[in-house]
């Protein structure tokens, strides 16, 4: 919240003590992001690209613990897409 800028490989990851459905808005957030959010497996089971400054709810389509921000499109351009496993996480 109220950054305005990413690194172009920079992100936030959120790790989450319970596998939940964890919604996500961009309320105070300045930057456009896409969100891929991650289950207790590791594997992404959604990505979404979210807007500045709204309070739209991104919500996963089912449970996870993970959730991952990076700049808007990074996802895309990498070519990752929902299905996609990542590895190392806590």
């Amino acid at each position: 919240m109220h950054r305005t800028s990413l690194g172009p490989n920079d992100g936030m990851l959120f790790v989450f003590d319970e596998n939940a459905q964890h919604c996500f808005w961009m309320k105070n957030t300045k930057l456009a992001l896409s969100i891929a959010f991650i289950d207790e497996s590791g594997i992404i089971t959604d990505i979404a690209e979210m807007k500045p400054e709204t309070t739209e709810n991104h919500c996963p389509r089912r449970a996870g613990r993970y959730a991952l921000e990076m700049n808007q499109g990074w996802f895309a351009a990498k070519g990752i897409k929902p299905g996609a496993a990542i590895r190392g996480l806590p």
